[in-house]
């Protein structure tokens, strides 16, 4: 099921050239990066999976503190981690990827944070852009612990 934006509420674009191994830059120029395959170790470039892992854990975390009140919890010093891994599918066009968010907040269990994640990732629009494409899988870590 596709879902229809029925307002627009920010819109923006980035530009890519070269592929793997080329440029990226948004319209604004304010990122404007060298690319190169996730395996190769250029120290001056990033590739398209730590952008979009970067891209999703900031988003998760928007919709986590926006979904909060709802379960009385501060997420103000929550930390997300999104792991993204690209990998070979037996799908025909042979390459996919896979998700995982790894959440805490301090003074929380991880039992606690539990309905949490999952209200979130309900809320979240990179969850519902890949749901059903890509496995994602949703970890809530102890934060009750010194870190």
């Amino acid at each position: 099921m596709t879902v229809q934006l029925t307002r627009t509420l920010y819109t923006t674009a980035a530009h890519a050239s070269g592929g793997r191994t080329g440029t990226v830059a948004t319209d604004d120029g304010r990122l404007n990066l060298e690319l190169a395959p996730p395996r190769k170790k250029t120290p001056t470039a990033t590739n398209p999976e730590q952008l979009f892992a970067a891209g999703y854990a900031a988003c998760f975390t928007s919709a986590l503190a926006e979904v909060a009140d709802e379960f009385g919890v501060d997420t103000a010093a929550a930390q997300v981690t999104c792991q993204v891994q690209l990998g070979t599918t037996d799908t025909p066009a042979g390459y996919g990827l896979a998700v995982t968010l790894t959440v805490a907040v301090p003074g929380r269990t991880a039992a606690e944070l539990e309905p949490l994640l999952h209200r979130a990732d309900a809320t979240c629009p990179y969850s519902q852009a890949v749901r059903g494409n890509i496995p994602l899988t949703l970890v809530a870590i102890d934060g009750t612990t010194a870190q």
